[in-house]
């Protein structure tokens, strides 16, 4: 058993296909094949269950790569140890970001922190949030910007700031009169909201104290899969929304026909933290990156200490 085994049962758990696996470590499909059968041969165990349409994991081989993700890691580990004695904030960063937050967020960060720390190489992605822990989990992602709140031991975190949430209405929406945007308002308007399965949607709905979704009437069709199409929709005149402080920066503010006023209401934020695994052995690359992010954020959020 060697690292190079072990990347090639990961490549095959990650792929579910012996080709791209193969494609993707940069050797034949015979020999990656091969060797995954010596190492089975070698264990006693099957690793994967194979078929003419599919490859499916075994018990024991979800098992077997739980330790091969650790292994790995370690591996990479032991090769940023000898990078560090020369500059400890080196190599990439594996940064996932939720679409509420990323487009918004990383105009920001990213010119600060190449020249602050050179080379430290940001790798971006942008997915939900249940996929980012995922990734997470599987050591696919180093760390991830999330907007809720994670109970997993096996994780830990840094908070870095608060983000009260804003009401974005049509220039002609009967509230631009109104001097301040109450609880009771957004009771009494029709509230546009991101699909299914974005952690902003359910946090609205906590702000507005909905117990459910509209289930009736246009709200209840019109479902968004980004913030920047809910804007086009408030925009048409098709309802309101609330957006997160970061997205007011936009350029929709000056062209888009929509008008963004803050709440009086104290509890309508979410918090954005930065959770990584507990085991990750370049804790210091993380500091870093979270105290970029906190030095170059907008008055419209509420940064908080390291």
């Amino acid at each position: 058993m060697n690292l190079r085994d072990l990347k090639y049962i990961l490549a095959v758990a990650e792929t579910r296909h012996f080709g791209r696996a193969a494609e993707r470590c940069f050797v034949s499909q015979p020999t990656l094949s091969g060797q995954i059968k010596k190492l089975e041969d070698e264990l006693d165990v099957v690793i994967f269950e194979r078929t003419n349409r599919s490859v499916e994991i075994t018990p024991v081989g979800e098992a077997i790569l739980a330790h091969a993700r650790l292994a790995l890691e370690q591996a990479e580990a032991i090769e940023q140890v000898a990078r560090a004695h020369q500059d400890p904030l080196a190599g990439p960063l594996r940064v996932g970001a939720i679409p509420t937050l990323s487009p918004y967020l990383m105009p920001l960060i990213l010119v600060p922190l190449k020249r602050t720390y050179p080379k430290l190489r940001l790798v971006l992605s942008e997915e939900i949030t249940g996929s980012l822990l995922g990734r997470l989990a599987r050591h696919e992602i180093d760390a991830a910007l999330l907007a809720t709140s994670v109970n997993d031991t096996d994780f830990d975190t840094f908070p870095l700031f608060d983000e009260p949430f804003w009401l974005a209405h049509p220039v002609n929406h009967p509230l631009y009169e109104q001097d301040e945007i109450t609880a009771r308002d957004l009771e009494e308007i029709d509230l546009l909201l991101l699909a299914d399965g974005h952690c902003l949607t359910h946090q609205v709905m906590d702000v507005c104290h909905l117990a459910e979704r509209p289930t009736r009437g246009e709200m209840a069709d019109l479902r968004a899969s980004s913030l920047e199409t809910l804007l086009q929709l408030v925009s048409a005149g098709f309802g309101c929304t609330l957006i997160p402080a970061l997205a007011i920066r936009g350029g929709w503010m000056t062209d888009g026909g929509i008008v963004a006023r803050p709440l009086a209401l104290p509890e309508a934020y979410r918090r954005i933290s930065l959770v990584f695994r507990r085991s990750f052995p370049r804790r210091q690359a993380l500091e870093a990156f979270a105290n970029v992010v906190r030095e170059h954020l907008p008055n419209t959020v509420r940064r908080l200490p390291a």
